[in-house]
């Protein structure tokens, strides 16, 4: 029986999911994990370090904020090296410095010594996260990608929630510094693992000249069809930002900004001060964290469930119904009162929604563009998205400062998640019919 041959994109494109894309897909959603769970753990072990080092809970707005900012310039610029050097040895130098960073961070008695540290430990997340998604999104089939990319994606929300179990078990036992051994000691475990069972970009492989080593990655990832030793047009290109506004992406790209910017605004928020909140509002610590892993749990379970309605109602009216839903769920959480049972379960409706929906917009923005341009979009993306991530939590720390209302505060909050949709919907009103397969 003969077998058919096709170019790079054809053998990728048409490829079915087997055990081969299954371990790339793990041991990336292990790595975002990884960015979650340090995205989460600071909120949780603050009100530790504040008791600690005797200061309010306002100072650590900088410390949310700043180190929020580093996670924007990675995935700004570390992020699009992806496309230039090489996917896999940014994602590896990436982790090993957030991993080496993590471990000294309780080494730090200050507020700007614990700035830095963030500072740099976002560098590295920010700068693995693009590629990461990349990666998976490069060698799972053209039908499937934008839910195989929310789905690894996934490991963001899951992270966070087990960052709030290790932060519950080992806090109180062993002091906040504990949680940043563990969340620099386990990526530098998985780090080997990765290095030996995740492939570098096939496109890549072959515009660096390595043929031979491309050809056996897409031979194991597509039985059925042989690559012919094209490229394509575009061998050897190398992406900028230029391209992200080019051949009629740019409205796409603006608009998908604005939603990732508003989205991340809203969950970055909730993460970082859902437990200050709580605390100061008079809910007990038990039901403080539980809230937070129910808002990152729901996330992962509205995931899978607005991917489900994909196929029937495709990929934006989902995305947008979600959004406007999660902005009901997180007003509900500011109205909760002092009710422990009740805050749980407005996070929970918040987090099914909201995080599930920026799930899915992630997945989403890994399939808008082209394989060799993917990193860079996918960077530029959620680095815009992370200027929101940055001045949600900054500006939530000003809101308390000044003492405003917590249903107040909340409906500021659920604003975003309004906008988000809005975002979404413009963008499927501009989307190219062409790019609807990807």
């Amino acid at each position: 029986m003969s077998v058919a041959e096709a170019d790079l994109d054809g053998v990728l494109d048409h490829a079915k999911l087997g055990s081969y894309q299954g371990v790339i897909i793990l041991l990336c959603a292990f790595m975002v994990m990884i960015d979650g769970f340090a995205t989460q753990m600071i909120g949780l072990v603050a009100p530790a370090i504040a008791a600690d080092w005797r200061l309010p809970a306002a100072a650590f707005g900088p410390v949310f904020g700043l180190g929020l900012f580093g996670g924007l310039l990675g995935a700004l610029f570390l992020g699009s090296l992806g496309d230039r050097f090489g996917r896999k040895p940014v994602v590896l130098a990436c982790i090993v410095l957030f991993s080496v960073v993590s471990l000294v961070t309780p080494f730090t008695h200050t507020i700007p010594a614990l700035i830095v540290a963030r500072v740099v430990c976002g560098l590295g997340l920010g700068g693995a996260l693009p590629n990461l998604i990349a990666l998976t999104s490069e060698y799972a089939p053209k039908s499937s990608r934008a839910r195989v990319a929310a789905v690894m994606f996934c490991g963001f929300p899951l992270g966070s929630v087990l960052a709030g179990v290790v932060t519950a078990q080992m806090m109180p036992d062993y002091g906040w510094a504990s949680v940043f051994y563990v969340s620099g000691a386990f990526p530098l475990a998985l780090l080997p693992v990765f290095a030996v069972l995740v492939p570098e970009s096939a496109r890549f492989l072959i515009a660096a000249g390595r043929e031979s080593q491309a050809a056996r990655i897409l031979a194991r990832t597509n039985r059925h069809t042989r690559w012919n030793g094209s490229a394509g047009a575009r061998a050897g290109h190398k992406a900028s930002v230029g391209e992200l506004f080019a051949n009629g992406l740019a409205s796409g790209t603006l608009l998908l900004w604005l939603t990732l910017f508003a989205s991340l605004l809203l969950t970055v928020f909730m993460v970082s001060w859902l437990p200050l909140v709580a605390r100061a509002g008079g809910i007990g610590l038990k039901s403080a964290v539980l809230a937070v892993s129910a808002f990152n749990l729901g996330g992962t379970v509205g995931c899978f469930a607005i991917g489900a309605f994909n196929k029937r109602f495709g990929v934006i009216a989902p995305i947008a119904v979600s959004y406007l839903l999660g902005a009901v769920g997180v007003c509900l959480v500011g109205f909760s009162g002092y009710s422990g049972p009740l805050f749980l379960a407005a996070s929970l409706v918040a987090g099914l929604f909201t995080v599930g929906a920026q799930m899915c917009t992630v997945g989403f923005l890994a399939a808008f563009y082209d394989t060799h341009a993917r990193a860079t979009g996918v960077g530029w993306g959620l680095g815009i998205g992370r200027i929101g991530a940055v001045v949600g939590p900054t500006i939530g720390g000003v809101f308390i400062g000044l003492g405003m209302p917590m249903p107040t505060l909340f409906l500021i909050a659920g604003a975003m998640a309004a906008i988000a949709a809005v975002g979404i919907v413009s963008v499927g009103r501009v989307w190219r019919g062409g790019r609807q397969s990807a």
